[in-house]
């Protein structure tokens, strides 16, 4: 089994505490700027930032659905981690300034890809469709912070 990752990033016309701030809000922010990948989102504990329980699923291929259950933990200032209690899955969100009123949000997932021809091709493609479903959210919140 092979590590996969996928990493996307986005400079945002808004400072960073308040980026992270909205990524941080599971309660109110992040099912607004989800993207039609995610589905069944709910909030089961918290709902902003450490210690926050999420379930969604992502859709990721027509075939390829993710039952997501979420612990989030901000182990530094600027980063949000949200490991998946049903899988190897973990994502990390760091938020940074990029100059003045601007910031650099980052998103990286990692997870254990499969093994043989598959995993192969996990490698391979599942990075690049990950990365566009993570520009489109990263999009989505750049909208909603930048209001």
């Amino acid at each position: 089994m092979a590590q996969v990752e996928a990493t996307t990033e986005r400079i945002i016309a808004a400072d960073a505490e308040t980026v992270f701030d909205a990524l941080a809000d599971y309660e109110e922010v992040r099912g607004k700027v989800l993207t039609g990948h995610f589905s069944e989102y709910e909030v089961r504990e918290g709902g902003d930032g450490e210690g926050t329980l999420v379930h969604w699923k992502l859709q990721a291929t027509s075939k390829r659905v993710r039952d997501c259950l979420l612990e989030v933990t901000e182990p530094t200032d600027g980063q949000l981690i949200e490991k998946d209690r049903n899988s190897s899955m973990v994502t990390t969100w760091t938020v940074t300034p990029a100059g003045e009123g601007k910031s650099k949000a980052v998103v990286s997932t990692v997870w254990n890809g499969a093994g043989g021809i598959g995993g192969f091709f996990e490698k391979t493609f599942a990075p690049k469709g990950l990365g566009r479903i993570y520009d489109e959210l990263l999009r989505n919140l750049a909208a909603e912070v930048e209001k």
